[in-house]
């Protein structure tokens, strides 16, 4: 009876997704929201999706380098493309609600069913079984949807004065950028700039174990800057079990209270760096949300931009758990405990946030750490751990003298990831030199710079994470996290 009982559930539930999707053509879509008689009850599946067939790729100047604080943001290059939406014309692609199926070369697992394709959906998000181009975000969990959204909001590109929607694949990625990108009807020029990458579970654009990042860079609108209204979605979801929501995000500001408080502020997320895994079949572990330093942070002699003050840098830590029934706690710890302090700051049973600082005085030029483990009260209980590299260029004795901000903040190593060649940019009036040192701290290469752009070859290095140190003649220098892939 159990049985036939359960049965009749699932057929129910199949009838009323299924009376809730309406299979439609990209036009007529469009007239329909251009009339305002969409429906906000159905879910729109788009018949016409559009597959890549003659690739246009991304002509634009080179970006010189990844996002100023966070390092997680790849730049624009010749290899990205523009993604060839339904309905978009040749070769900018500017749509309004619209999508584009993509083949992978490698499978990407989302919660045990492994995909070699993908639906890249103009309004912020990817789909794997349907397109969808619904502009309205709903919360997560839902049973409705089975998407990864970075970003769910009214997204429209149709403005010529909007950015465009990019990617580019790899043998075991794919990146999609929604570069300064417009809502509907703007008419204030506001703009979003953020990612998503990918992986096969084993790629080192990622951390290890991870399958799943976003990047944000500067975050000027939310939905509600749309005619859809109501609060973009972050998160990850597949049905009622497997998900997780980042935030809902309906105001301009830095508010946020976790992941199933209010709605948050647009501006938290400005260079925010997150990454997860959509892998498990089970209890998904916390989320360690770095905020405007994704895994790296710079400490220079009397730097005081972003994070640093005197000889301490600052920093916040978020840890979240993704489902709503659990609690997430954390310990936060370094090998120079001495230098390490932090406050609790936000406190919810799913979100938990900390105020750090890390004393550089006294401790030796190099790499440091500070790690945060957070756990979860799920049957089983999980756990994630992360480490804040904090690579100290710090000299007292050079305080008198300074750091001269804008030569610093001039040097640049773009394309970053690479996989053979980068090109170095500094504004010293000088010849410099440049130093990539691995993790551990060991130098692997040394080059000297005889121009102010200069190309170096970096083939020989092995794929993983490194650090590149450019230094003047006077002593200026900066460290820059390059990845080699």
């Amino acid at each position: 009876m159990k049985k036939l009982l359960l049965l009749f559930a699932c057929s129910l539930n199949i009838i009323a997704n299924a009376q809730n999707t309406v299979n439609i053509t990209s036009s007529a879509y469009s007239a329909l929201k251009t009339n305002g008689q969409l429906d906000a009850t159905k879910n729109y599946i788009i018949t016409d999706v559009a597959t890549h067939t003659s690739p246009i790729h991304y002509k634009g100047s080179s970006e010189k380098s990844a996002s100023s604080i966070c390092s997680c943001m790849v730049p624009l290059d010749s290899t990205f493309l523009v993604v060839p939406f339904a309905g978009g014309t040749p070769p900018d692609y500017r749509v309004d609600d619209a999508s584009a199926t993509i083949s992978i070369p490698f499978s990407f697992n989302f919660y045990g069913t492994n995909y070699s394709s993908v639906f890249i959906n103009s309004n912020g998000t990817i789909s794997f079984n349907n397109s969808y181009v619904t502009f309205i975000s709903t919360p997560f969990p839902s049973t409705n949807y089975q998407v990864i959204t970075p970003f769910w909001a009214d997204i429209y590109t149709m403005n010529s004065g909007s950015g465009l929607i990019y990617y580019k694949v790899t043998s075991t990625h794919i990146i999609v950028k929604w570069d300064h990108v417009y809502p509907y009807s703007n008419n204030s020029g506001l703009n979003n700039t953020f990612q998503v990458v990918l992986t096969d579970g084993t790629d080192p654009i990622l951390p290890a174990g991870k399958n799943v990042g976003y990047c944000y860079g500067d975050m000027q609108w939310t939905s509600a800057s749309g005619t859809g209204g109501g609060a973009a979605t972050a998160g990850v979801n597949k049905d009622s079990t497997h998900y997780f929501q980042i935030g809902r995000f309906s105001q301009a500001g830095v508010a946020f209270d976790g992941p199933y408080g209010l709605t948050d502020g647009i501006d938290w997320l400005d260079n925010q760096g997150m990454y997860l895994s959509t892998s498990y079949s089970t209890n998904i572990p916390p989320v360690i949300i770095n905020n405007n330093i994704c895994d790296t942070i710079d400490v220079y002699t009397g730097d005081t931009t972003h994070t640093m003050l005197v000889d301490s840098v600052r920093f916040t830590l978020g840890v979240s758990t993704p489902e709503v029934n659990q609690t997430v706690n954390a310990t936060i710890s370094s090998p120079d405990a001495s230098s390490l302090s932090y406050t609790l700051t936000q406190n919810s049973a799913t979100y938990k946030e900390y105020a750090c600082s890390f004393r550089v005085l006294n401790l030796a030029t190099g790499l440091h750490y500070v790690t945060v483990s957070a756990t979860d009260d799920g049957t089983p209980s999980a756990q994630t751990s992360k480490t804040i590299i904090i690579r100290s260029n710090y000299d007292p004795n050079l305080l008198a003298t300074s750091i001269k901000e804008n030569s610093v903040s001039e040097i640049s190593i773009y394309p970053n990831p690479t996989s053979s060649m980068i090109t170095v940019k500094h504004g010293f009036g000088s010849s410099a030199s440049l130093t990539i040192t691995n993790v551990v701290g060991q130098m692997v290469m040394t080059s000297q710079l005889i121009s102010q752009e200069q190309t170096i070859d970096v083939s020989k290095l092995t794929k993983g994470i490194y650090f590149a140190t450019i230094v003047s003649k006077e002593g200026n220098s900066k460290t820059i996290k390059l990845l080699r892939k």
